[in-house]
């Protein structure tokens, strides 16, 4: 729910900070008083365009915070997902807003710079918002198939059954590029096979490269290594007064000297461990001497090898010590294409797709067609109290070529009256019919979203009279699950509202400046007999507009 909106230097609007509750709210006013920026600066904070056309003239920058409570799971899951979440207030979210006069933009989730994207993924858990102008988009297919989707929960399987379809256009692709050049695939297939090939005869193994060039550093030096292990046998053990016999004589001594004096004790317990250290170094240097030996064949041989792996990484490109790798990826390469040249693989993996594709979208058409009756009979119903009495709605599935969104066109037929049949929306609805259905399937859609605020704006145009009052109903009800706002001109919507908010313009320094105020009992009588009356507000506008109030 929208708790707060704070706006500055936005268009017209110099400063406004406004709270709002629960419930359905309105926001009337002059025409051109300003009524919709309010709904484009909140647009801004949900990540909608901005440049710098939208700073009030004279300004620095637009300043744009929203403040909501998050009650709804998925948002504060978002929040939670993307590192967004205020530990301080976790029950809450503020989003903000500044583009500069020179069209930088900035965004902001609980003080945390943010994208445009991240503003507008988060914004569609919070808001809804339907345009004044948004009956005009129910006239293309696309959005008629995309509303149904929404309606009935079917996004995830309309984007899954995209994907499985560009699986299988991809398959199909390859089975016919496959068919027209057979040749430089199969000259590719050969180049792969000899390269493979080759690597596989090599044989490296992973690490190999650094094992066999300390073994070759060890074979090469091996006289050097035996005679330093043999010299340093001979100085601590071996020689005419070897080190090790020398410290032994010496611990010795040190030992029972300690028995006479304990202060000789320390420097025994030093020197007895270093002649155990020089017994165990004569144990492994004679250990080690019995395994080495001058071996010039096996140094040959391991030379030979590093020459051969060095050689074949210089030919294929890379470090010796990715060989094995490279192996790895050519053999998926070959394979890949081994599989992409069986012309009877091919055609029988693009069978399999195929298959896959028209089950996920014949499961669709079911769910689409069990959707498209049931929004039909509600919208249907909704044209009765907007003074369609006898009036249909109807949502056709025309059956087409298999395509990414499915193998029928979605298609809104309408008959605005009793006796005729349904036809095209875009051929037969005039202009009140047609922002009355759409006022109609707004309603309906919105009843079954999960999103926490809607907001109307303007999309009672081209009402009127007695259904004006059914609108008003409608909202009403709306707004007794959640948070409704809506921009009217209508006194018969305006006066069912719980709270209403009058925007108006005043001139202050030569600039025209929007401002908005929470209206009282008082002043609403006053704004609802404006509506009524214009601009000669008389006794019989306030009493009419009390009356509308009452009801």
């Amino acid at each position: 729910m929208l708790r707060t909106l704070a706006i500055r230097d936005f268009v017209i609007v110099d400063v406004i900070e406004l709270e709002f509750g629960p419930g359905f709210s309105v926001l009337t006013g002059e025409t051109g008083a300003g009524k919709s920026i309010l709904i484009d600066a909140l647009s801004l904070t949900l990540g909608g365009r901005g440049d710098a056309s939208v700073v009030r003239e004279g300004a620095a920058k637009a300043d744009i915070s929203a403040e909501f409570a998050i009650d709804a799971a998925p948002a504060s899951a978002w929040l939670e997902a993307n590192e967004y979440l205020n530990e301080d207030n976790p029950g809450g979210v503020l989003l903000r807003r500044v583009i500069d006069n020179a069209g930088r933009s900035k965004a902001f989730i609980n003080g945390i710079a943010a994208t445009a994207a991240q503003l507008r993924e988060l914004g569609e858990l919070l808001v809804d918002i339907h345009g004044q102008h948004a009956h005009q988009s129910l006239l293309k297919s696309d959005a008629q198939r995309l509303l149904l989707d929404s309606q009935a929960g079917l996004s995830a399987e309309a984007a899954a059954l995209a994907q499985l379809h560009k699986n299988w256009r991809a398959v199909m692709k390859q089975r016919s590029q496959f068919e027209t050049d057979a040749k430089n695939v199969l000259q590719e297939r050969e180049r792969l096979e000899w390269q493979v090939g080759e690597l596989e005869k090599l044989a490296v193994k992973p690490g190999e490269w650094a094992e066999i060039g300390n073994e070759h550093s060890r074979l090469s030096h091996a006289a050097a290594l035996i005679d330093g292990a043999q010299e340093a046998l001979a100085l601590i053990s071996e020689s005419e007064a070897p080190m090790l016999s020398q410290l032994s004589a010496l611990t010795q001594k040190l030992d029972k000297l300690a028995d006479v004096d304990a202060d000789l004790k320390p420097v025994f317990e030093l020197l007895e461990p270093a002649r155990i250290q020089l017994q165990e170094a004569v144990y492994a240097l004679n250990d080690y001497l019995s395994r080495m030996e001058l071996d010039p064949a096996r140094l040959q041989t391991v030379e030979n090898r590093l020459e051969a792996i060095h050689s074949s990484a210089r030919k294929f490109h890379v470090h010796a010590d990715e060989l094995p790798q490279t192996l790895i990826e050519l053999s998926t390469q070959l394979q890949q294409l081994a599989d992409a040249s069986d012309l009877d693989a091919l055609r029988a993996n693009e069978e399999k797709l195929r298959a896959a594709y028209m089950s996920a979208a014949q499961k669709l058409s079911k769910a689409r067609a069990k959707a498209a009756a049931a929004l039909s009979q509600a919208v249907t119903a909704a044209m009765q109290d907007l003074s369609m009495s006898g009036g249909r709605f109807e949502i056709a599935l025309v059956p087409g070529e298999p395509a990414a969104y499915g193998i029928e066109q979605i298609e809104f037929l309408v008959a605005g009256h009793a006796g005729v049949a349904p036809r095209a929306l875009a051929k037969v609805a005039s202009g009140g019919e047609l922002a009355r259905i759409a006022l109609a399937i707004s309603v309906i859609t919105s009843s079954a979203t999960a999103t926490p605020t809607l907001i109307f704006d303007e999309v009672d145009s081209g009402i009127g009279g007695g259904v004006a009052e059914v609108v008003g109903r409608l909202l009403k009800r709306l707004g007794q699950d959640r948070q409704v706002l809506c921009v009217t001109h209508l006194p018969q919507v305006a006066s069912q509202a719980n709270e209403h908010y009058q925007v108006s313009k005043s001139q202050t320094g030569g600039k025209t400046v929007s401002q908005i105020a929470a209206l009282d009992n008082k002043s609403r009588v006053e704004e609802i007999a404006r509506m009524l009356g214009g601009l000669d507000i008389t006794a019989t506008t306030r009493k009419h507009a009390r009356e509308l109030l009452a009801l």
